[in-house]
């Protein structure tokens, strides 16, 4: 199709990461409940998230504008 396998990963691990941070389903945010103090709601640990989430964001677009930052790693060996 045009693409190569190890950009395609990288946007594959960097999408999976998103989904699992995000909710309604987001395990990642089950698992920070279930190490938080009792005190902690899960509005609180989604709002935690959501910088992580826009960072994540970012890099995907950087990567899928420009597929070298991904590939020049790589190409070196």
């Amino acid at each position: 199709m045009g693409f190569d396998p190890i950009w395609f990963g990288l946007i594959l691990l960097i999408n999976l990461e998103m989904s699992q941070t995000t909710p309604p389903f987001g395990v990642l945010l089950f698992t920070m409940k279930g190490v938080a103090p009792p005190d902690t709601t899960m509005g609180d640990i989604i709002r935690a998230g959501l910088p992580f989430l826009v960072c994540d964001l970012a890099t995907m677009i950087l990567v899928i504008a420009f597929p070298t930052l991904a590939l020049w790693l790589p190409n070196l060996m």
